[in-house]
């Protein structure tokens, strides 16, 4: 990093439209958003503001009450000891999908309230909508353990009734924390984290039942299949609902102005869905999933990383404004676009005076929350943009003051 000079209008590091064609580029429905002077001295640094950033405190509560008779349900049906055993095993794949969706999330992460309650959706609230519909319909129609049956649960009732769960975690975040979600890579991030909390509550009944019926050697078989082989399916599925109602967000739709393609998601993720379960009761599992699942995994991955590169596109022209306008020089704006500027600057701020790693890394998230909030203010679909701007420009100034700090 240098200290900013007051030389002559710095150039644009808005790199030329045609270098970046994509297909996510979004519409813009208002006049450009004037960008303020850059001040000469950073002033009292402020907290940005948590309305539209979380999710409501009542909504919470119902998660809480429903959590107590999932529990409940899961120790009278499985028992103390399979059920915390079950729980025990359940954590390994979660810790691991979790560390990975912070990975797709590191360029402008989401707030951990958000990622804990995305969690919490897919491990309590679309697990008690799927028991229950089961109970509902095993009232209505009686049991029936025929293969046929099972075959129609598994590739019909399943995908359906859970999909369509897990899906409304999504519609529920957009709809109560909107100005946290910019587009497709949050969509993807906060389906993903809803599939892997369904994931990780469906695991501790299908361990608990192996170590049951069939001791540890089911136990190992069942975490290879499902710990080892297939620890993303329930992330992908959801991920393509996020996916959907993430570029909805991106185009300015409300949460009701998302709901079709919400369901033309929920869609794709049925279908990836019922594949997946096909494939295990109609066909030969390892087989398809060799010749198909894994295909559709890797595509997922490069669907993933074009999103990334998108985000980070955007990043660079947004910063890249600010530039001309005074508040970083056009190799802060480089820098803070980068994945390798951002390395680069953790190291610089590591051999400053007392380590101020952790001040970069703030000024980063600021600076990456900053670009976010100006492609809002251009587009014109966040009314409050403007006030986020201009928390964002303070935060951002005082933490570079900070840094240069002898």
């Amino acid at each position: 990093m240098s200290q900013p000079d007051s030389g002559p209008s710095r150039p644009s590091l808005t790199p030329p439209p045609a270098e970046f064609a994509s297909p996510f580029a979004q519409p813009q429905v208002a006049r450009p958003a004037p960008i303020p002077a850059a001040p000469a001295t950073a002033g009292t640094v402020p907290v940005r503001p948590r309305a539209g950033r979380t999710a409501p405190i009542w909504l919470l509560g119902v998660l809480v009450l429903v959590l107590v008779g999932l529990v409940g349900y899961f120790l009278d049906a499985l028992g103390p000891a399979a059920s915390i055993v079950g729980m025990i095993v359940a954590i390994v794949p979660l810790v691991g999908v979790v560390w990975a969706v912070r990975i797709v999330d590191r360029w402008e992460p989401e707030p951990w309230s958000l990622v804990i309650f995305a969690l919490a959706w897919g491990g309590i609230a679309a697990v008690a909508i799927a028991l229950g519909v089961d109970l509902l319909l095993s009232l209505v129609f009686g049991a029936d353990t025929t293969p046929a049956a099972e075959a129609v649960t598994a590739i019909v009732q399943a995908p359906i009734v859970e999909e369509v769960g897990k899906g409304l975690g999504v519609l529920l975040i957009l709809a109560t924390a909107r100005r946290t979600f910019d587009g497709p890579v949050d969509g993807v991030v906060y389906g993903a984290l809803i599939g892997a909390g369904f994931a990780f509550t469906e695991n501790i009944q299908y361990f608990a039942i192996a170590l049951i019926e069939g001791g540890a050697a089911d136990l190992t078989t069942t975490f290879f299949v499902r710990g080892i082989l297939s620890p993303f399916a329930h992330v992908m599925f959801t991920s393509v609902t996020g996916f959907a109602v993430g570029l909805a967000a991106r185009r300015g739709a409300s949460a009701g102005g998302a709901i079709v393609p919400w369901m033309l998601g929920v869609t794709g993720a049925i279908v990836l869905h019922a594949l997946w379960n096909g494939s295990a009761v109609l066909g030969d599992f390892f087989a398809l999933y060799v010749t198909l699942q894994v295909p559709l995994f890797v595509l997922f991955i490069i669907g993933v990383i074009a999103l990334r590169r998108e985000e980070a596109r955007l990043t660079r022209s947004r910063l890249g404004e600010y530039a001309d306008a005074g508040w970083f020089t056009p190799q802060e704006a480089e820098m803070l676009a980068t994945p390798a500027g951002r390395r680069a600057a953790m190291a610089w701020a590591g051999t400053l005076r007392g380590d101020r790693r952790p001040l970069m890394t703030e000024f980063i998230a600021d600076a990456t929350a900053l670009a976010a909030a100006r492609q809002r203010a251009l587009t014109g679909r966040d009314p409050q943009a403007a006030d986020d701007e201009r928390v964002l420009l303070t935060r951002t100034a005082a933490a570079r003051a900070a840094l240069f700090a002898p």
